[in-house]
């Protein structure tokens, strides 16, 4: 994959964490901005574009395929035709809720028949499934057989938060000790554990460093809320399977790197969480 023009070397970073949202205003992610506070960042797909192309960072982009939240659904459709639009720096990942059985698993094939589609993004807690479930394999199979990465969302969800019941969203999805099941059963299917996976950081530590085919990525708090362990392993064991990205629009690069600049992450380390752990991972030229 060509972003660029096939300069990867020219962009600053690459964001591997970007939701495409509906653009008009809905009750669950004004909950989502009391939690993380309004970034300003623009929901307008145009808009949205701009930004990563005025700084030069290319960004995987998908969906959340759901019904818990009620939230108005971008399709995947709608995420691809962004991503051809926007092909100089967006990179389209495909959401399919497991749940959905055959007909998922008959929409990831034809998706991924487009021949763009660069890997699933998948929510357990919104989408109501423990990652280990049977339920999801047939996915986990189509992307393993296509070596394509699945990202994972982990640990405590902003969605929801503040809301009654938090908003029907069980916090125990979140947990990322079953990715490593998954890491086992499928050795050669590149795995993406999102977030630090508060609370449950330690055990996410432990599955990156002995699963060779899982990575983390740090979006969804800034830099400057990292725990020490984090930091140690980033700087240290971790520092070629850590990836950058922002939860963009409600975290923003701008905010993410300015605040990594204040950690104790170290500066030989960046340009790998930066770009290049995430060139390597997606294969760009």
């Amino acid at each position: 994959m060509n972003l660029f023009g096939g300069a990867v070397e020219s962009l600053t970073a690459i964001d591997m964490h970007v939701h495409l949202e509906p653009e008009e205003d809905n009750v669950i992610d004004s909950a989502a901005k009391k939690y993380f506070g309004d970034s300003g960042a623009p929901r307008d797909h145009k808009s949205m574009a701009e930004y990563y192309r005025s700084r030069r960072i290319g960004f995987v982009v998908f969906t959340v395929d759901e019904k818990l939240t009620g939230k108005p659904f971008v399709t995947n459709d709608t995420v691809l035709h962004f991503s051809e639009a926007n092909a100089d720096i967006a990179i389209p990942f495909i959401s399919i809720d497991p749940h959905r059985g055959a007909d998922g698993v008959a929409e990831a094939k034809r998706l991924l028949a487009t021949g763009i589609v660069r890997g699933l993004k998948l929510h357990p807690p919104v989408q109501q499934f423990v990652p280990n479930d049977p339920i999801a394999y047939p996915l986990y199979e189509v992307f393993a057989a296509e070596k394509l990465p699945v990202i994972f969302h982990t640990g405590h969800s902003g969605i929801g938060t503040g809301l009654p019941g938090g908003g029907g969203v069980r916090l125990k999805y979140g947990n990322p000790l079953p990715i490593d099941d998954v890491a086992v059963d499928f050795p050669d299917l590149p795995i993406i554990m999102a977030h630090p996976s508060f609370p449950w950081q330690d055990e996410a530590i432990s599955i990156c460093l002995h699963k060779p085919n899982v990575y983390m990525d740090l979006s969804g708090w800034s830099p400057k809320y990292f725990a020490p362990q984090l930091i140690q392993y980033a700087n240290t064991r971790l520092k070629h399977k850590v990836l950058f990205g922002s939860d963009f629009p409600l975290i923003t690069p701008d905010r993410w790197i300015a605040d990594l600049e204040k950690t104790g992450i170290r500066e030989e380390v960046r340009p790998l969480i930066l770009k290049e752990n995430a060139r390597k991972l997606l294969g760009l030229t």
